[in-house]
C-alpha cells in the first residue's frame, strides 16, 4: 500500500510516529508531510527529533511543496492520514482550501473518491469544530478522534497509542494486532 500521512500542529505526535513506525514494519510505501507547528509539537511532546521522524517515511516534503507527486490525483495513492488534525487543517479540509500540502492532498483523497482518515485532537470541541467534522464526514473523510478505549486495560501510554494507531490501521486495511479487540462478555441477565 502507499500511504499519506500529514501531521498538522495538534497535541498527539506520538500518534503519527507510532503510525509512522508500523507502515514502515508492515511494507508499505509512506509519503510524510509536516506542517511547521507540527515539527515544533513533536520536539516538545516525543523523544523523536524532526529527523528521526522524517526517516521512518520513504518520501518527504515541505507543507508548501505543491509540487509533489501527491499533489495530483494522477499519482495513485491508497489512503491518507492527517494525523494528528490541528482544527485549523480541519477547517481547510471542509472547505476545500488547499493552502497547504497536507490539505491539497487530502482535497486530492476526496475528489478522487481515495480513503481519508482524519484524526483530530481536541478537546473540548466547538461547534463551528464539529461542524468542520460533520462538513468532511459528508465529503467522504472517515472522521476518527483520538480517543482510545479502555477495554483492554492499557497499561502504559503506548498501549494507549497503539489502540488508537491500530484502528487507523484497520481503516486502513493494514493488518494489525496492535491491541486487544473486543470480544463480549459472558451472558448476563438483566438486572
Amino acid at each position: 500500500m502507499e500511504i499519506v500521512v500529514g501531521i498538522s500542529g495538534a497535541s498527539g505526535a506520538a500518534y503519527a510516529v507510532r503510525l509512522l513506525q508500523v507502515l514502515r514494519e508492515k511494507g508499505c510505501i509512506t509519503h510524510l508531510v509536516i506542517t511547521e507547528t507540527a515539527a515544533k509539537i513533536i520536539e516538545i511532546e516525543t523523544d523523536f527529533l524532526l529527523k528521526d521522524v522524517q526517516d521512518l517515511a520513504d518520501h518527504v516534503y515541505a507543507s508548501c511543496d505543491f509540487a509533489a507527486p501527491i499533489a495530483s490525483g494522477s499519482h495513485l495513492f491508497d489512503a491518507m492520514v492527517v494525523i494528528p488534525c490541528s482544527m485549523g487543517t480541519l477547517s481547510a479540509v471542509a472547505c476545500g482550501s488547499s493552502d497547504t500540502l497536507i490539505t491539497r492532498a487530502a482535497d486530492v483523497c476526496l475528489k478522487e473518491k481515495r480513503r481519508l482518515i482524519i484524526v483530530p485532537r481536541e478537546t473540548p470541541l466547538s461547534l463551528v469544530g464539529l461542524r468542520n467534522m460533520v462538513s468532511a464526514a459528508e465529503a467522504g473523510a472517515v472522521v476518527l478522534p483520538a480517543c482510545p478505549a479502555f477495554y483492554g486495560k492499557p497499561q502504559s501510554l503506548d498501549d494507549l497509542v497503539d489502540v488508537l494507531v491500530g484502528r487507523v490501521l484497520d481503516l486502513l486495511g493494514v493488518e494489525n494486532d496492535l491491541y486487544r479487540r473486543w470480544k463480549g462478555t459472558l451472558e448476563r441477565k438483566c438486572l
